[in-house]
């Protein structure tokens, strides 16, 4: 209470003081304050490029030194009912602060939700997600709800205001995206999203069973809504190939540039596992084989009929036990040393689903696909109806263009065109559980302004098969997110 008083009768004090008077009187602990809080504005005024931060500098040097207004308003509830209620509006202001700041600027928490990185991250892992390390983006949809990606817990309703809308604009980092990174970014295909179906992702569900039918049947896909790209679910994947990078998949394995790409540690594929009995939750566990991934083919409603067809039946239709199982070549070598192991193959192409891009007739699989060319800022690409299918998402959605075909000639912009100049780099991620992943091959590029952050730390690590009791991965908590 006296320190607070003290701090009051100073503004009392300085009533009618000279400019001169007041910035003599202030001791070396209030300069240091002023000078350290000048230095950080300086930073963030040549970072962001925003001269408008630099009105921060008057405002906190009459705050620590000059005192002409009395900033600390909480002084006029000191004795009075509403003292209490002050204090927590003033707490509550300051972490709203930090979090604006933080959150936007510096990093993030992300969630683990799916296996589609394992064994490099699991499912459960709560990751620190760098802004700078590849420089942070501008906010795109400035007036949103800390913390909450695009819905309010609870209320389930937008956690944003659609506009204003921010132009693109990517702060200074310590790096850019480089290949074999993992990387958090928004869902490029996550702009249109029917609320009650949202895997698979829009695009996908039009192709399937048309865009009329979408959006006619509410009660099967719900409302359907747009969303801005800040705003789009945020993704975790491997960036397997960079701008200007020409891709292609040869049995599973990445190839950039007609070469082999580099191996990746724990890379892994679904097997089916012919087995002559049920195998011990020990011997999966040892595979590091998750419970939710146990899968007993025959036993599924589809899975018998399919294996029939795969020539598991014999000439009485019976079978034995088809295991449907994700495996890293280690789990692979170790399963097949069992002698109660009939046969372990790969997961036929035939079990996914059509890949990128929807509308184009190929023979291309998740295991054999490309060869794509990536696109890069600047580059230009001779337009025919054969390759716009693989261009026209960028052209149209993410670059922000009309784009027509008539007569077999294209029109962007109503403008007859045979050629496209990219404005945007753009990446190709994929998972390194190769047959449990949604990504690049599905639905297509990542654009740069979807970029979000690098994870680099887990710091915390939880384990969905365990009791809460013993749930923790003590030896994964604060390590670093090595990219291979």
């Amino acid at each position: 209470m006296a320190k607070d008083k003290e701090a009051k009768d100073s503004y009392q004090n300085l009533k009618g003081k000279s400019f001169r008077e007041r910035i003599s009187r202030e001791g070396i602990k209030h300069w240091v304050k002023f000078v350290l809080f000048a230095v950080l504005i300086v930073f963030a005024f040549l970072w962001t490029g925003a001269w408008w931060v630099l009105l921060f500098l008057p405002v906190v040097f009459d705050i620590y030194i000059t005192k002409y207004v009395h900033w600390n308003w909480k002084d006029h509830f000191k004795g009075t009912k509403w003292e209490k209620a002050a204090d927590w509006v003033d707490a509550i202001a300051f972490a709203l602060a930090a979090v604006y700041l933080i959150n936007p600027f510096l990093f993030q928490n992300y969630k683990i939700p799916s296996p589609s990185l394992e064994k490099t991250l699991l499912v459960g892992d709560f990751l620190f997600v760098s802004k700078v390390s590849y420089g942070p983006r501008e906010p795109m949809t400035p007036l949103s709800f800390p913390l909450a990606q695009h819905t309010l817990p609870l209320l389930n309703c937008k956690s944003y205001i659609d506009k204003p809308q921010w132009e693109y604009k990517r702060l200074k980092g310590l790096g850019s995206v480089q290949r074999n990174d993992i990387v958090v970014f928004n869902f490029p295909a996550g702009d249109t999203v029917p609320l009650k179906v949202q895997n698979p992702d829009y695009y996908t569900l039009v192709h399937e069973f048309g865009r009329d039918y979408v959006w006619n049947h509410p009660e099967k896909f719900g409302e359907i809504v747009v969303r801005p790209v800040d705003r789009r679910e945020n993704y975790v994947k491997r960036c397997v190939a960079l701008p200007g990078d020409t891709l292609s998949i040869v049995d599973g394995l990445v190839h950039i540039d007609g070469k082999p790409a580099e191996d990746i540690e724990g890379l892994q594929f679904n097997y089916l596992v012919e087995t002559k009995k049920v195998l011990e939750d020990k011997l999966l566990e040892s595979l590091n084989v998750r419970k939710a991934d146990r899968l007993i083919f025959n036993s599924e409603p589809y899975g018998a009929r399919v294996l029939a067809q795969l020539g598991y039946a014999d000439s009485t239709g019976n079978m034995n036990y088809v295991y449907h199982l994700p495996l890293t070549q280690d789990s692979y070598n170790k399963l097949k040393t069992k002698s109660y192991v009939v046969s372990i193959k790969r997961e036929p192409s035939m079990m996914s689903g059509k890949t990128f891009p929807l509308n184009r007739e190929d023979d291309w699989t998740r295991d054999d696909y490309g060869p794509i060319w990536i696109p890069k800022a600047g580059a230009t690409v001779t337009l025919t109806k054969e390759n716009l299918p693989l261009y026209e998402q960028i052209i149209r959605n993410y670059e922000r263009n009309q784009l027509e075909v008539k007569n077999d000639v294209i029109y962007i912009n109503g403008q007859a065109a045979s050629t496209y100049t990219f404005k945007m780099d753009y990446y190709w991620m994929m998972g390194d559980n190769r047959h449990n992943s949604a990504d690049s091959r599905f639905w297509g590029f990542v654009p740069e302004d979807h970029i979000v952050g690098k994870p680099i730390i887990i710091w915390m690590s939880l384990d969905e098969d365990q009791p809460i009791y013993k749930s923790v991965r003590w030896s994964r908590l604060f390590t670093k997110v090595h990219p291979n």
